[in-house]
């Protein structure tokens, strides 16, 4: 009980949100392979969007990052570590690390590219030769979850700039001829209400996965929702206990998946049939196979599998090719709906 009073704010538990599969789903699998390209998350007000995605950083395992860094670089991994602490580690120079939660940065919708990005002292540059950085919320979010609400009212250039990064894994700041370049590998997730508009196609097609999610309708789901939710307002410490080993054994089952993915194998013939179905969807480009292939053996580690089977690419394909269909205004289907009779003509069987 001590270890969970030592929290700053309670947050509510993951494991304790009612309903909403699909977007649980989707950001756990972002979790264990961040490479699917994060998550984009639509859906009526007040269904608990903000609060999911808060529990999911919450939950998962603290990592290890070098003392004092700005970046939250890694002790090893060369991918995920600053030039300087490169610098400092081929040279001998012993550094010391200490174990953070994971950051979970949240985007306000006024930021400026120089906010997100970071900026340089050009001052200092020119008349002393220095080059200072001052870090951006991309460097904040290295190694974490960063999140933009209404993604949809954001300005086009820095979803660009954010979904560039996400995909790239690295921030580049330029400014009058000075360069600078740091790790910024995190879980891009967006949400965002259809009321208030659409993100462009090109921007859209650039998440791994869209989330659908939209009110609960049966009255005694919705009491139970409303009822732990009271619950957690009354006395949050009793809540968190309650649920303390629902959330160990989702943390373990995550970090068990997270070192089993590497491992995972998908047979030629089901590529080939997730191909088939991007191709019979009319999707553009390839992005829809490879996010499909990756999320599907994310889902199949999670399942403790060593394989991809049909199973597990019937239950992502809807997330991962539904924001990728051409829009016909003329459609009465749900794209969603179009994606799963494709899956069901060519991989057989119902879909849930």
């Amino acid at each position: 009980m001590n270890t969970i009073k030592n929290q700053a704010r309670p947050v509510f538990p993951f494991t304790a949100i009612v309903g909403q599969e699909e977007m649980k789903l989707a950001l756990i699998l972002n979790v264990i392979d961040p490479k699917i390209g994060g998550v984009m998350i639509m859906g009526d007000r007040g269904t608990g969007k903000s609060t999911t995605i808060r529990a999911i950083a919450d939950l998962l395992p603290q990592i290890e990052v070098i003392e004092s860094d700005s970046f939250n670089s890694h002790i090893s991994d060369y991918d995920l570590m600053c030039d300087e602490v490169k610098r400092q580690l081929e040279q001998g120079i012993n550094v010391s690390t200490e174990f953070i939660d994971v950051p979970m940065v949240d985007l306000p919708l006024g930021a400026t590219e120089d906010r997100v990005c970071g900026t340089i002292d050009i001052e200092k540059a020119l008349t002393e030769g220095i080059k200072t950085f001052e870090p951006g919320l991309l460097a904040k979010a290295n190694r974490g979850i960063l999140y933009v609400d209404e993604v949809n009212l954001l300005d086009d250039h820095l979803v660009d700039i954010l979904l560039d990064s996400a995909a790239s894994g690295w921030n580049t700041v330029e400014r009058e001829g000075i360069s600078i370049r740091h790790p910024a590998r995190f879980v891009l997730v967006g949400s965002g209400n259809p009321e208030e508009g659409e993100l462009r196609p090109q921007l859209l097609d650039r998440f791994g996965m869209h989330a659908e999610i939209r009110t609960v309708k049966d009255p005694s789901l919705r009491v139970q929702i409303v009822e732990q939710r009271s619950n957690f307002d009354n006395d949050p410490y009793s809540c968190l206990k309650e649920y303390q080993n629902k959330q160990d054994e989702l943390k373990q089952r995550i970090i068990d998946a997270q070192k089993k993915l590497p491992d995972i194998t998908i047979d030629y013939d089901l590529r080939v049939k997730i191909s088939e179905i991007c191709g019979v969807l009319d999707v553009d480009g390839l992005r829809g196979d490879i996010v499909t292939n990756r999320a599907a053996k994310a889902y199949a580690a999670y399942e403790s599998k060593d394989a991809v089977n049909i199973e597990d690419i019937k239950k992502v394909i809807t997330l991962c090719l539904r924001h990728r269909l051409r829009k016909d205004p003329l459609d009465t289907i749900d794209s969603g709906t179009k994606v799963k009779n494709v899956v069901e003509d060519i991989l057989g069987f119902d879909i849930d």
